[in-house]
C-alpha cells in the first residue's frame, strides 16, 4: 500500500498481527523520525497504525522533510 497523498499531508495505514508488533514498528519509526528531525502524527489501535506526514512550520503542507521521512519509513518495511 502506498501513501495517500494530498498537498497538505501524506497518510499511510499499516496492519500488524497484534499490538506488540505494531509497537515494535512504531519504535523503529521513532528512531528514524529522530534521525530526520521530523515526526509523524501517529494513530495506533488493535494492530493498526496510521501515520500522517505534514510539515507544520511550513503551513501544514508536504515538504522535502516529508518525502525523506516517508522513504525512510518505507525502507523499514522492505528491511
Amino acid at each position: 500500500m502506498a501513501w495517500d497523498q494530498t498537498p497538505e499531508r501524506w497518510v499511510r495505514e499499516f496492519k500488524f498481527d497484534d499490538f506488540r508488533a505494531a509497537m515494535a514498528f512504531l519504535n523503529q519509526v521513532a528512531e528514524v523520525a529522530e534521525e530526520h528531525g521530523h515526526h509523524p502524527e501517529i494513530f495506533n489501535v488493535y494492530g493498526r497504525v496510521r501515520l500522517t506526514l505534514t510539515t507544520h512550520d511550513a503551513g501544514n503542507t508536504v515538504t522535502e522533510k516529508d518525502y525523506r521521512l516517508a522513504a525512510a519509513i518505507d525502507a523499514l518495511l522492505e528491511g
